[in-house]
């Protein structure tokens, strides 16, 4: 039998939280950024050049309080999300303070800037234990078992490792390029960005199949829950996905993200000795698809301020038609 979960929150209830990232992080980053890429652009003047670099270095030290902001908002999202999560008729708790989650996030933001981003990974593992072991169902918290040296290797061997070779590929291109003439170099330069985005991409679908299969991976009660997933399969449904996406220039997108999500939510098994269990979705393709570019295009046209209602509303027809069920059970 399918057991499905709810989510009980509205936009009204949302709007609070979203309006403090607006006004203390959304607005101040934008100009920010503006006010980066105008320092960027100045003159070619040397002193003015150095005046310049000194504004950029004060600048990113705003960026990085901003997302210090941002994080903290995100808390206060976070639980309103989880909390308003139900299961079999019993809402999920989330009992963590503020202060604890401050703790973590600022010692690790510390710890990743003086690290060039090294430490980042451990930094995501402990936020992720973080809201795991203070969430719970019916009085049960749950466990992320995750590792930051495992989500290392991953960044390193799916990302970090491929983009360095990426990158020395079109570094060797260009100079080949000059070397055959300006004609020639015109049209291979011409090249570069579109060799660019094919490759990232590339490197970006084992990525997110790594990444989503070391965030899956937590014990509640006596259950395990894992991706039960095949690399190759899962990773040609990836891009079958991405692709289709990418020709359509973002407009099927929605779609591609929720086949993805019924993909991977039905290989998602919660499992001890004796029991296995089962998430699903129940996808209604064109229906879903046009919900929620309804409610996309809902925010666009009123410039963010309809977002609480959208997210309310999406998170609520996609958990109503996620389900869980009972797949295997040992004599």
């Amino acid at each position: 039998m399918k057991n499905y979960f709810q989510f009980k929150l509205n936009g009204k209830q949302l709007l609070p939280v979203w309006l403090l990232f607006m006004f203390l992080f959304l607005i101040p980053y934008i100009f920010v950024q503006i006010k980066i890429q105008g320092f960027r652009s100045h003159s070619a003047d040397p002193h003015e050049a150095i005046q310049a670099v000194g504004g950029i270095f004060k600048w990113y030290g705003l960026m990085i309080f901003l997302l210090v902001v941002e994080y903290s908002i995100l808390f206060f999202f976070a639980k309103l999300v989880i909390e308003a999560i139900e299961f079999k008729e019993t809402s999920l708790q989330f009992i963590g303070k503020f202060g604890q989650f401050l703790k973590i996030l600022i010692p690790g933001f510390i710890l990743t800037i003086i690290t060039l981003g090294i430490y980042g990974p451990w930094f995501y593992a402990d936020m992720c234990r973080f809201f795991a072991k203070n969430t719970s169902h019916d009085s049960n918290s749950f466990e992320f078992k995750g590792k930051g040296g495992d989500l290392f290797l991953i960044v390193l061997l799916a990302v970090i490792l491929p983009m360095i070779a990426v990158i020395a590929g079109i570094v060797i291109f260009s100079f080949k390029s000059v070397a055959q003439g300006t004609s020639a170099t015109a049209s291979h330069i011409a090249l570069i960005p579109i060799m660019m985005f094919i490759m990232i991409l590339i490197i970006f679908i084992p990525y997110m199949y790594f990444i989503y299969k070391w965030m899956v991976n937590f014990k509640f009660k006596e259950y395990s829950i894992k991706w039960r997933t095949d690399f190759w399969s899962s990773v040609g449904k990836i891009a079958i996905e991405l692709f289709l996406s990418a020709i359509t220039v973002g407009i099927y997108l929605p779609l591609a993200g929720l086949k993805l999500y019924s993909y991977f939510s039905e290989r998602t098994i919660a499992s001890t000795e004796s029991v296995s269990k089962r998430f699903g979705y129940d996808l209604e393709p064109l229906d879903d698809f046009l919900f929620i570019w309804g409610q996309y295009l809902l925010t666009i046209i009123t410039l963010g301020i309809y977002y609480p209602w959208a997210f309310c509303k999406i998170a609520s027809r996609v958990l109503n038609k996620t389900y869980l069920e009972e797949i295997e059970v040992a004599e």
